[in-house]
């Protein structure tokens, strides 16, 4: 009989400031509780994920988390309800690459692993790794299978996976180390449902072997926004230029992990608000996050702008229109000089009709971001207008000859009066407060010291999902892998070849790689605006306060005793 004690949490460990991971005693208890904060969210609550052994909780704040982490372990857990009629059918043609070896793994045989995967009932326990990529749970575990040992660069979207005791269906092309031992037209995935993904965590899924009569045609990919059509506006901007990277971005999606989707949103939140605060805008305007310098726009129509975060110098040309209105303006005719002029950084201020302002390279800091005053008006995806890189969901980068209108996300009559920056990034040490755990007991007891004591550079692999960091590796004290749990912006993953990546806003929901620490939360801006070839170091913060004086003496987690 199983013990009491296996429907309680087993422990509560801290994720960063405004986060908390609840450790479970198994699938069905992890299914328990994201049914129960789902259906009566706690206060403060803002977003569950369910993964293989835990339940990470996003929190508004870092004493809602201390107040969510001490309820979790009061709670019993009641297994969730199975929803009569809620079966998703998905039919299957049964070719897989690798659906010789799991026969030969499995000890099933090619057409035992077939009726294994037909026979029985799957769940959906936990999404992640990419939207509509649902980590399902059978009946039995008939068909657990290790990984590949060397992952592909290029899963076909459609192909039927298993790894572990999962199994799944890759929504989109995409690099994986599962085992593939079929395909399907199924669309995991379609923005243009009331609900995008096919099948979500609690949803049970049956699959049905078919036989291919024609080749699988493969699926749009309907996650990206399509490019942008260079048609005429009546009021926004023209791009000239984009820079390295041009997006826009709001303040983010948060709110849709169940569904394998992070955040995302601008990575200097700060920046973005004060953009829009200057011109007039609601806080969650969108609008244009650049990085480096270089992007170059054109005024359609009078605009009201404000350039914000890296400080760079802005440039203002006076331009002609050209005759075709399909054409940006051209900079002078013969014999004639166009007028520039200079304006100041988080300073409101107009760019007539057919002006064009470029952005510097950045004196200090590495991202600027541009606020128009009415906001972009992009399409909102789940509620953002806001660009994810990892997924694809959102608008596509800016490219040149790009047209965007400007919206009516106003929040005043009258623009800002110019404001202070804040100090940004320069040739110096950025110090970035961390929250040790949730997995530091998976190191060295001085791993912690040792991240803590030397300066790490970010390397110029970094971007929106991550920044990559190089000096001296850390050492785990365990082997073997971690089970997939939830992240989240800032965390600290560790690799196995030991060198840290500070999660940003667009990472992955879901990890196997143990966290050692998570940056707070005040200062993800900060690190966002760390440019490559800049330095960090981390200085190690108090834990939040542990949610139950009954806790262990553990530093990192708050557990009830394991052996119960």
């Amino acid at each position: 009989m199983q013990a009491a004690t296996a429907h309680k949490v087993r422990s509560v460990r801290p994720v960063g400031s405004c986060a908390v991971l609840a450790e479970l005693s198994g699938t069905q208890d992890v299914l328990a509780l994201q049914a129960m904060l789902l259906a009566a969210p706690l206060p403060g609550q803002q977003d569950v994920l369910a993964a293989a052994e835990t339940v990470m909780v996003r929190a508004e704040s870092p004493a809602a988390a201390r107040r969510i982490g001490r309820t979790l372990l009061e709670l019993e857990l009641v297994p969730p309800t199975v929803q009569q009629g809620g079966l998703v059918v998905i039919e299957a043609v049964y070719d897989g690459a690798d659906l010789t070896e799991v026969g030969e793994l499995s000890g099933l045989g090619a057409d035992g692993v077939i009726a294994a995967h037909t026979g029985q009932i799957w769940t959906v326990a936990f999404a992640g790794f990419a939207p509509g990529f649902g980590y399902m749970v059978g009946e039995n575990q008939a068909l657990e299978v290790p990984r590949r040992s060397s992952p592909r660069t290029a899963v076909p979207a459609g192909s039927v996976a298993l790894a572990g005791n999962y199994s799944s269906v890759y929504p989109r092309r995409s690099p994986g180390g599962w085992q593939l031992i079929g395909r399907t037209e199924a669309l995991m995935w379609d923005l243009n449902r009331a609900e995008p993904a096919l099948a979500s965590p609690g949803h049970r899924v049956q699959f049905r072997a078919v036989r291919a009569t024609v080749t699988l045609a493969p699926k749009p990919d309907t996650a990206t926004e399509a490019r942008p059509q260079r048609h005429e506006i009546a009021s926004g901007l023209r791009v000239l230029a984009p820079g390295i990277q041009s997006l826009i971005e709001d303040l983010g999606r948060p709110g849709h992990s169940a569904l394998g989707v992070s955040a995302a949103g601008a990575l200097d939140r700060a920046s973005l608000r004060r953009a829009n605060r200057l011109v007039g805008n609601s806080a969650s305007a969108a609008g244009v996050e650049t990085v480096a310098g270089g992007l170059t726009v054109q005024a359609v129509g009078d605009q009201v702008l404000a350039v914000t975060g890296a400080p760079s110098e802005l440039t203002v040309t006076t331009a002609w229109l050209a005759t075709e209105p399909s054409e940006p303006s051209s900079p002078a005719g013969p014999g004639d000089s166009p007028e520039q002029r200079t304006v100041p950084m988080a300073t409101p201020f107009a760019l007539l009709d057919g002006e064009i302002l470029r952005i510097g390279a950045p004196e200090a800091g590495f991202r600027s971001y541009l606020g128009v005053r009415g906001g972009i008006d992009a399409t909102a995806v789940l509620g953002s207008r806001s660009a994810d890189t990892m997924s694809g969901i959102g608008p596509a980068p800016l490219a040149s000859g790009q047209l965007l209108a400007s919206g009516q996300v106003l929040d005043s009559s009258v623009v800002g009066s110019p404001e202070l920056q804040p100090d940004f990034p320069g040739g110096g040490v950025t110090v970035l407060d961390i929250v040790p755990g949730p997995r530091a007991d998976w190191f060295e007891p001085a791993a912690l010291d040792y991240l803590c004591s030397q300066d790490w550079k970010v390397t110029p692999q970094s971007n929106r999902v991550g920044v990559r960091l190089q000096g001296t590796p850390l050492q785990r004290s365990r082997a073997g892998e971690l089970p997939s749990e939830g992240t989240v912006a800032g965390a600290i993953q560790i690799p196995p070849e030991g060198l840290p990546v500070l999660f940003l806003a667009d990472h992955p929901i879901t990890g196997g790689y143990p966290v050692i620490g998570v940056v707070v939360d005040h200062q993800l801006d900060l690190a966002a605006q760390v440019p490559i070839g800049g330095s960090i170091r981390f200085r190690a913060a108090l834990p939040p306060e542990r949610p139950s004086s009954e806790a262990t003496s553990a530093s990192l987690a708050v557990s009830r005793t394991k052996s119960e």
